[in-house]
């Protein structure tokens, strides 16, 4: 998938191999109540990482339940932030 170019004997893949929406619904979805680890990019070079629990899965959102006792509530995520890059979850 790409535009394949010889660059010094090496072979590059120019454009990335996309995924779509409902491939990141669906990985959601294998995770569900499960333990995973949460990666939220912040912009400027910051990035929160905790871990929790996969509590809800919606059309258009998920939520996760943070396991650190002093956090109250749940947070929420969209796919399309899954999709960009923004957050990475990962089956603990």
């Amino acid at each position: 998938m790409g535009i394949k170019t010889n660059f010094w004997a090496h072979t590059y893949t120019m454009i990335k191999p996309t995924k779509n929406i409902k491939d990141v619904k669906q990985m959601v979805k294998d995770c569900s109540a499960q333990r995973v680890a949460v990666r939220v990019n912040l912009g400027r070079n910051k990035s929160v990482s905790y871990s929790g629990i996969l509590s809800g899965i919606y059309p258009a959102l998920f939520t996760v339940k943070p396991d650190d006792k002093d956090f109250l509530g749940k947070t929420a995520y969209s796919y399309s932030d899954v999709l960009c890059g923004n957050v990475k979850i990962k089956r603990l």
